[in-house]
């Protein structure tokens, strides 16, 4: 019988699980060493409940936003002078209570294919001991929840631990009024007036998903707009809509501390200001789970920030050590986390390999509208990293986009100024996360304009808007106008 390569997998998170059954369908005995479940931070505290809530909130968005306009009348026995009052509520522990079930099922079934896959699944936290063997092996010792210790012998390791919450010292959450996004699954009421602390993804996302059920929500941001690290066109796009639902957008304003006072929460700002609310969500980054593992006392080096170095094989500077997913620090998606992974399997057990290439990465936001981007940015194009040329057409002109009352979003195309390969893409609109796709396989095959162009879509379609843009960026290089 041959030698069979030993494969231990710290972290069962996407970078963990998907690289268990790539090792596993090529060969390898693989061991994943995980202490929360498989599917990691992704499946049960942040993608798969987050946007679980926030499918509920777009239905009740879609439902305010747009009844009226489409002609539903909703009957009800509300009093005419209160008629402007909500029809439609939310019962919050019960749309929890399914956040948490769908959570569940979704690990329980990562758990089943990657056993079925014939990995090993370890409850407990494994840590790096030493240095490589002269054989080449690695040792990793894993605590198991009963406190008891194993060593297991690895030819080779793979680090996917994740991240947590970044806290505040002066605003530790408490998990009842200030909370941090994995607990905010826990409360059975509707935060009546919601203070949601950071203005990035995670801070967005929950603003609009609690604005449109109901809460009363005040928006804090350091920065001078919301979303600061996207498409500078799709923030202004998210923050009007954000204002004209009535959320209170606070922006350029730094929250120094937050404290219980009873019943209340008082978030401090750094100018003195002082803001109340009965709940508070802080959602101000998240830091690398790498301490106490070991790492650099095995020869692998970590950044200042506490992430892993890797390079685009998923490679450490620890011979035999790779690492995956947001400890890496390299883009902070469950599908980026996911490939580092693969590609870290593939590249240690001798399979074809592509390394990591980041400007075919898509990525979505998904607030209301969602915010769709691949490839090379604006930011890019205005800092002089890649010249192009770029159209950008509103969905007001889209006439399905009419039919279904969608007012806000636009479609955005960025392509070589020669030869009209499409390098980017922005898109702005309700279920932007499919529209995508085929501007992501545009960039990750270099596809041009023209091919775009003479695709057929459907009509009325949102999709025809994508064939619009790249029909105009295609006859503007025609006409040589830039």
């Amino acid at each position: 019988m041959g030698y069979v390569t030993r494969i231990v997998i710290i972290g069962g998170g996407p970078g963990g699980y998907e690289a268990a059954l790539v090792a596993a369908q090529l060969g390898a005995e693989v061991t994943v060493v995980d202490c929360d479940g498989l599917g990691g931070a992704s499946v049960l505290t942040d993608c798969v409940p987050s946007k679980t809530l926030i499918a509920t909130a777009e239905v009740m968005t879609t439902f305010d936003s747009s009844y009226e306009e489409l002609g539903i009348i909703v009957a009800d026995d509300t009093p005419h002078i209160e008629q402007a009052a909500r029809v439609v509520g939310v019962d919050l522990g019960k749309v929890n209570r399914r956040v948490k079930r769908l959570a569940l099922a979704q690990s329980h079934d990562i758990t089943a294919s990657v056993t079925r896959a014939g990995a090993r699944v370890m409850r407990g936290r494994g840590r790096l001991e030493g240095m490589q063997a002269l054989d080449g092996s690695r040792k990793v010792v894993v605590r198991t929840a009963d406190g008891s210790e194993e060593t297991l012998t690895a030819d080779a390791v793979l680090i996917a631990t994740g991240g947590q919450p970044r806290e505040l010292p002066d605003a530790q959450p408490d998990g009842e009024r200030i909370l941090n996004w994995t607990q905010v699954y826990d409360l059975d009421e509707l935060p009546e007036e919601l203070i949601v602390v950071g203005s990035g993804v995670t801070g967005a996302e929950f603003a609009g998903a609690y604005q449109a059920l109901g809460s009363r929500v005040t928006l804090v941001s350091s920065r001078d707009r919301v979303l600061p690290g996207e498409d500078p066109d799709a923030a202004v796009v998210l923050e009007d809509v954000f204002r004209r639902r009535g959320m209170n957008v606070m922006g350029r304003s730094r929250a120094q501390s937050a404290k219980r006072v009873g019943d209340r929460v008082e978030v401090t700002l750094s100018d003195g200001r002082v803001i109340t609310g009965s709940h508070c969500l802080m959602a101000v980054g998240a830091v690398p789970n790498s301490a106490g593992m070991g790492l650099e006392d095995a020869g692998v080096r970590l950044r200042e920030s506490g992430h892993i170095w890797t390079d685009k094989v998923s490679r450490t500077t620890a011979p035999g050590v790779y690492a995956a997913g947001d400890v890496t620090g390299v883009f902070a998606l469950a599908s980026v986390a996911a490939m580092q992974g693969r590609i870290a399997m593939y590249h240690f057990l001798g399979d074809a390999v592509t390394p990591l290439n980041l400007k075919t990465v898509s990525s979505n936001v998904f607030t209301d509208p969602e915010i769709a981007t691949v490839g090379y940015t604006q930011a890019d194009v205005d800092g002089g990293k890649i010249d192009a040329r770029v159209v950008k057409l509103p969905l007001l002109r889209n006439p399905r986009a009419k039919m279904q009352g969608i007012r806000d979003g636009f479609v955005k195309i960025f392509c070589r100024p020669g030869t009209g390969i499409v390098v980017g893409g922005v898109v702005v609109a309700p279920r932007a996360s499919e529209l995508i796709h085929p501007i992501s396989i545009a960039v990750d095959n270099n596809l041009t304009v023209e091919q775009i162009a003479k695709a057929f879509t459907v009509y009325p379609s949102l999709s025809g808007s994508i064939a619009e843009v790249a029909r105009q960026l295609h006859t503007r290089k025609e006409d040589g106008a830039g």
